[in-house]
């Protein structure tokens, strides 16, 4: 909680907007505020204000209800009896034994995937994989011995637990099994070895207790005390875990997702959860769950930049090498980033309405402004003007650039022939890769003309090809490019949406003894993440776009302050009963699709 001096943050990153309120007539003020209030008692019935329209026409004006409406708590109902006894166990410290256990043990297998793997079968590095399978297969007896195990492409995981109506979409849960490698010059720094699995009597700690095994194993927790409960679903499940996500994902989910995609089709299922955002319980600006449900990015974009001069002895240099002029054009990238706006029909303008709407301890000037910003133009760009000052939401917002690669020159006397550079786009979902390689091109098309370069930009010719040059300047794609992620629906009509949103809170609750629905805020979020091999996915998700429309990337898991345990670094560490939390969220989870008839 931000002390009275503080000024609050917004989504953690520092913000400020200078006192700027729209002035507006005291009788305008009074009528919207009047309507509103009207409109709210209206709309409010017994399940709060989940069914209340997402705005009302008054004369030529839209009137907002709500800028990030929040559903109730969730709770199982037809298996209300059985969601009771299981909490009952979770809360108990054998339960949580069992759990450390379960996760201790999955850690204790390294399971490393590298950028410089060949495929399966090439690579005596995917074998490790087998152990790990082997655990599995010995820790979960009874969902080894209930669902239908596919393995795909030797170590991708495939499990199906067939429902009793062929007419309701599965749901699918994705995993990873894979872990970033452990840097053995720090090994040193770990308080405990990082595949101990070692429990200290609050902490499990080692690689991939968080990042996913903690995500895997509670999945599989969920279904094997489910099974042991004699519990047998409507509808079926399909649990996906691949095995180097954090390498690539072609390997593992690419081949898992073209073996489901087979067998059930296009959009053929419910709901898809992923890991992913988690939730804070330390922020200052009230507890706000960050649940990244919508994709900006799943795939990096990059080009390359190459200069190809004429070679020669450096004692009798020409005015510019190919390494300066090459220099010059990525001044020109720099001095020309790509501008940033907000808009409302995006993730991240959606995430900045619910902190706007649910935080405490809010600059009131902010939370002015950033209402006013769903109506007028004018607050929308004083908004923008606010947030892309910080570097965070200016990537955030718009197609970020970064020039990550660079070489040029094999010997100090002599004159390079070909130089190049890479720039690293991520591409705002409200742009396109077309648009990004244009944006490109048009930057250079002066200086390749100052340079006298022959210009070709992804395979168009942009200058003369005949005509006599100092050189080439060539755009290309630097590796493979994918259009931004498709956003999944997170408004009061997307009933999945509303479905993970209540499960999401009746955990929370559930967990701490809690009830109401707003001891907790969910909101729609972006993932902004970097890969191990550029030219693939952040996570496997994107592997999976073709199954549903319904794509949920989040980890129930509470990181406090905001920042997850040592994920991909040193000392990574989860709580034992923040894992006993994640099983039984998946539980709630699975109880829940089960139930509903809304999809």
């Amino acid at each position: 909680m931000a002390k009275k001096d503080e000024k609050p943050d917004l989504l953690s990153p520092a913000a400020s907007v200078e006192e700027n309120r729209p002035r507006k007539s005291r009788w305008k003020v009074l009528g919207l505020t009047a309507l509103l209030a009207f409109a709210m008692m209206l709309c409010y019935t017994d399940h709060g204000l989940s069914l209340c329209p997402r705005r009302l026409r008054f004369g030529h004006h839209d009137v907002y209800l709500s800028s990030c409406p929040q559903s109730d708590a969730l709770y199982p109902g037809l298996h209300v009896q059985l969601w009771e006894s299981l909490g009952n166990e979770f809360d108990e410290d054998a339960f949580t034994k069992r759990a450390v256990d379960w996760l201790g043990g999955a850690v204790r297998i390294p399971t490393e995937s590298y950028d410089d793997m060949d495929p399966v079968g090439a690579d005596t590095r995917w074998e490790v994989f087998r152990p790990f399978h082997d655990y599995l297969l010995q820790s979960f007896p009874l969902t080894h011995n209930t669902l239908t195990l596919t393995k795909v492409n030797t170590y991708g995981l495939l499990y199906e637990w067939k429902g009793s109506d062929d007419g309701l979409k599965p749901l699918l849960l994705t995993a990873h099994q894979d872990v970033v490698p452990v840097d053995p010059e720090t090994v040193d720094q770990w308080k405990y070895p990082p595949y101990s699995g070692y429990y200290d009597g609050e902490f499990i700690w080692g690689r991939g207790c968080i990042d996913d095994k903690g995500g895997l194993i509670g999945i599989l927790s969920s279904v094997e005390i489910l099974l042991e409960k004699n519990f047998q679903p409507v509808r079926t499940i399909v649990l996906a875990f691949g095995f180097d996500e954090e390498a690539s994902g072609v390997q593992g989910a690419g081949s898992l997702s073209r073996t489901v995609l087979e067998k059930y089709g296009e959009n053929s299922m419910a709901l898809l959860v992923d890991e992913g955002g988690q939730f804070q319980t330390g922020s200052r600006n009230r507890r706000l769950y960050y649940c990244y449900t919508r994709h900006r990015r799943e795939r990096v974009f990059g080009i390359r930049v190459t200069v190809s001069t004429a070679g020669g002895h450096s004692s009798v240099p020409p005015p510019h090498t190919s390494i300066g002029i090459l220099s010059r054009l990525l001044v020109e990238y720099e001095d020309k980033p790509i501008e940033a706006h907000l808009e409302r029909d995006t993730p991240i303008y959606s995430t900045v309405q619910c902190v706007g709407e649910h935080a405490k301890n809010f600059p009131e000037s902010l939370r002015a402004l950033i209402k006013a910003s769903a109506q007028s133009d004018g607050a929308l760009h004083k908004l923008e003007a606010e947030l892309i000052k910080n570097d965070a939401y200016k990537a955030l917002i718009g197609t970020t650039q970064a020039i990550d690669l660079v070489q040029g020159g094999v010997k100090a006397n002599a004159l390079p022939e070909e130089t190049w550079a890479v720039i690293n786009h991520r591409i705002a979902m409200q742009s396109s890769v077309a648009e990004v390689q244009q944006r490109d091109t048009d930057v250079l098309k002066d200086l390749a003309k100052e340079f006298n370069l022959t210009f070709t930009a992804f395979g168009s010719a942009i200058s003369p090809q005949d005509r006599p040059s100092a050189g080439s300047l060539t755009l290309t794609v630097a590796w493979e490019a994918l259009e931004p992620a498709p956003v999944t629906p997170t408004d009061r009509d997307s009933a999945p949406w509303q479905l993970l949103s209540g499960t999401i809170k009746a955990t929370y609750n559930a967990q701490r003894g809690l009830e109401g629905a707003d001891n907790i805020v969910v909101s729609p979020g972006i993932m902004n993440g970097n890969t191990g091999r550029l030219k693939f996915t952040i996570t496997d998700t994107g592997s999976y776009w073709k199954l549903t429309s319904h794509i949920f990337r989040y980890t129930h898991f509470d990181t406090g302050n905001g920042i997850a345990n040592g994920i991909h670094t040193v000392n990574e560490h989860v709580r034992a009963r923040s894992f006993v939390e994640i099983i039984r969220f998946f539980t709630t989870l699975i109880l829940n699709v089960d139930e509903t008839t809304t999809f």
